[in-house]
């Protein structure tokens, strides 16, 4: 079976739909919790001509991939009236990156985010783009608002390094939270300094991890071109998206069923414990944009 022809039903019948039970759960159990939406949007955006051959980003089609997908998710007329849908005047906003140096978010979606904030207009010195120094970082210690983006990748201690993840240096000791394949990441989430402030999640597809083995593991044979963008205001539903996408790359190349090990279930606690969205995919409106017929979901 190939890559481009590998669609939902396929992935189904190759992983059994058992290795998703770390990631969706119940539906009843997501159901359950009052805190969460009925249901959640996320855009899902590609394209073939964002990458070069090296693997680098173009910026204005990334640029362009971003606005698309705001555009779509907010049902908006244009890009900038999406953006106002995000943050407005008098917003203090800090963009939460990544900086692993392996698969660092790219500098080029960072300085459009950027660009588009200050288009809408925040002042530019109430801006910025951090990942380690956040708890000092003087912006970050005033906002208002925080935009989250970081590339997909397996990892050792949580399954996968999530948009839910990505908020973990706030918190001074990270290493407390490695418990249980970091099931209490969401816990995160609901600290002063970022609760609720949390205004736009950017998942980043275009060379996802889909497999490591050790701390901070990284091979080029476990990458791939998929040039994407997940995007969302719920980071339980944008990660549990990006999953879906990794487990069904998983089985393509191993060619069997190969959960993600560790269980990334931090996603479906996330959602289930600490009310931050849905996880369980027949709740999850699945918007797409570009090429679809190798997307694994």
């Amino acid at each position: 079976m190939s890559a481009d022809r590998l669609n939902r039903r396929d992935f189904l019948t190759v992983a059994g739909g058992a290795a998703l039970a770390g990631i969706a759960g119940s539906t009843a159990a997501d159901a359950d919790d009052g805190g969460t939406p009925a249901s959640s949007r996320v855009v899902l955006v590609r394209s073939r001509e964002v990458l070069s051959d090296d693997g680098r980003p173009d910026a204005r089609i990334l640029h362009g991939m971003l606005n698309d997908s705001l555009v779509a998710l907010f049902s908006a007329s244009n890009a900038a009236a999406a953006w106002r849908r995000v943050v407005s005047p008098g917003d203090v906003v800090g963009i939460k990156s990544n900086v692993w140096r392996y698969l660092p978010t790219p500098a080029a979606l960072e300085d459009a985010i950027r660009a588009e904030v200050i288009a809408a207009g925040v002042d530019p010195a109430d801006v910025a783009v951090d990942d380690r120094g956040v708890r000092t970082n003087p912006v970050f210690k005033r906002a208002t608002a925080i935009i989250n983006t970081r590339p997909l990748r397996t990892h050792h201690w949580s399954g996968l390094g999530t948009s839910i993840k990505n908020l973990i240096m706030f918190v001074p000791r990270p290493q407390e939270y490695h418990g249980d394949a970091c099931a209490s990441l969401g816990a995160v989430w609901r600290l002063p300094e970022v609760e609720g402030k949390v205004r736009l999640n950017v998942l980043v597809m275009l060379t996802p991890q889909f497999h490591g083995v050790g701390a901070h593991s990284f091979s080029p044979e476990y990458i791939w071109p998929y040039g994407g963008l997940i995007v969302g205001t719920d980071p339980v539903a944008v990660d549990a998206t990006g999953a879906r996408i990794i487990e069904a790359r998983r089985s393509l190349h191993f060619g069997k069923q190969s959960p993600i090990t560790p269980p990334p279930h931090h996603i479906r606690v996330a959602g289930e414990r600490y009310g931050l969205g849905v996880s369980d995919p027949e709740r999850i409106e699945l918007v797409r944009l570009g090429p679809m017929d190798d997307a694994l979901i």
